[in-house]
This record gives C-alpha cells, sequence and structure tokens, in this order.
C-alpha cells in the first residue's frame, strides 16, 4: 500500500516496478533451470524473454489505449504517458504473438516453449500483483466486510475507502496458477496442454475476479468488461489447444 518505498538522493524505487523487476527476473531464472533439465537450448532462453517481454508490453500498452480511446480523443496527450496504463492481456496476446514469431524465425517447437515459458509468466504475474497493490491500481470494488482495505496516499484507488483487496486475491490465483503448472508439467505427454491449461485457467479466474473490480477504466464490451470478454476467447483457444493436443502424437519425454 505504499508504493515509494525507498529513496536514495534523487533515486526513488517503487513499488510497483520492483515487483514487476522480481516478476521478470523470477520468472527468467526458473525458464533457463527447466530449460536445461528438460533439454532444451537455454540460450534461446534469453531471446525468447526479450521478444515476449518487449512486444508483450506493447501488447498491454496498445490494449490500454484501445479501452481509453475516448478519454485520448478528448486529450491525445494521453499517449505521451509511455509509463503509466497497461492491461494484462493486451500483454498476454503480444507476449505469446513475439514468442511465436522468435520461435518461427529460429525454427525452434513453439508448444514446446509455450509449455516451458507460461508456468513462469503466472509466477511473474503474481508478484505484478502485489505491485499493483502497492501502488493502488486495478483496485476492488467497495465493501462492508471484513477482508477489506483501506488506502491513504494512493493515486489510484479512491482513499480512506474500504475496498476489496482484488489485487492480492489476483496474485493468490496466480502463484496458485504457477503451482498447478508446474505440476502439470512434469505429468503431461503431449506438447502445448500446459500452455492449453495456462489459457483455460487465467481465462476462468480473469472472468470471475472482474465481477470484484472497483475501476472502470477497463471498458466495457457490451455487459462484460473488456478482460471478461477477451477471457470467452482465451478459454476457447485453450479448449481447442486442449482438445487437439489430445490427438497429436506424444511428445519426447520430458
Amino acid at each position: 500500500m505504499k508504493n515509494d518505498l525507498f529513496s536514495i538522493g534523487s533515486f526513488t524505487i517503487h513499488g510497483y516496478g520492483l515487483m514487476i523487476g522480481i516478476g521478470f527476473l523470477a520468472a527468467y531464472l526458473l525458464c533457463d533451470y527447466r530449460a536445461k533439465k528438460k533439454g532444451l537450448d537455454p540460450d534461446h532462453v534469453f531471446g525468447l524473454a526479450v521478444w515476449v517481454i518487449i512486444i508483450g508490453l506493447g501488447g498491454a500498452k496498445l490494449l490500454y489505449y484501445i479501452t481509453t480511446i475516448d478519454d485520448i480523443i478528448r486529450n491525445p496527450k494521453l499517449l505521451l504517458d509511455i509509463a503509466n496504463g497497461f492491461v494484462v492481456y493486451g500483454g498476454i496476446i503480444g507476449g505469446i504473438f513475439g514468442g511465436y514469431v522468435y520461435c518461427r524465425k529460429n525454427k525452434l517447437d513453439f508448444l514446446k516453449y509455450a509449455d516451458l515459458i507460461l508456468p513462469a509468466v503466472a509466477l511473474a504475474q503474481g508478484f505484478g500483483r502485489i505491485g499493483c497493490f502497492l501502488a493502488g491500481c486495478c483496485y476492488g470494488m467497495e465493501t462492508e466486510g471484513a477482508f477489506a482495505v483501506v488506502f491513504r496516499n494512493s493515486a489510484y484507488a479512491p482513499n480512506h475507502v474500504r475496498l476489496l483487496p482484488t489485487q492480492l486475491m489476483s496474485s493468490g490465483l496466480n502463484f496458485l496458477h504457477f503451482f498447478v503448472l508446474l505440476w502439470l508439467s512434469g505429468r503431461v505427454k503431449k506438447d502445448g496442454q500446459v500452455a492449453a491449461v495456462y489459457l483455460i485457467l487465467y481465462s476462468m479466474g480473469r472472468f470471475v475476479m472482474e465481477f470484484f473490480r472497483g475501476d472502470l477504466i477497463r471498458g466495457t464490451v457490451g455487459s462484460l468488461t473488456t478482460s471478461q470478454f477477451i477471457s470467452l476467447f482465451a478459454a476457447a483457444a485453450g479448449v481447442i489447444m486442449l482438445a487437439a493436443g489430445m490427438r497429436a502424437p506424444k511428445a519426447a519425454d520430458k
């Protein structure tokens, strides 16, 4: 609940940025370790990470611009604020696309590397949502229940109001998601199944969590939020991948 953690001279360590950094580092180290165990080239992990992060951040920013297009039309200067405003689903879509392009360019098995990377993505998301909590963004709806948090000096969440800590709820779901995928990765026999389960579980969790969010900046599509709308397609893609994978030849032993 305190985004400015400490300062060294004029340099301030922000909780949101720190948690994002920890998430990226943890995800990279995990992928590097698991790549070696699975007999995949760890040198490609760094290349993939660069493509996934850069294109993922671009996708997250682009989807944010799309969801706030009315505000941007009224004030085009908002386009210049590149440090704030990202939508997770844009990052996921952009990251997957970046990984696919990298794998095609380097003649790698995309599904093998997707299965390698997506558990680490869930881990990074868990840390990222802690950053959201520290900054106060992605806050929950008002509540009178005991499970509430009150922000005192947030630039994003309403201050001095009892809110559901949806950031911590999402973080817990992401960490649980990570452990499920890690457990599953040692048991599946066909490439792409871990990636498919990632899409299904994340979409289900995100769809439900949206009902408890209090920030409306994410935009809507009919009666659904933008993220709920995308969740339907992401979950469907996961189900199709899982069904197709069940008919595919078995992957090499992992």
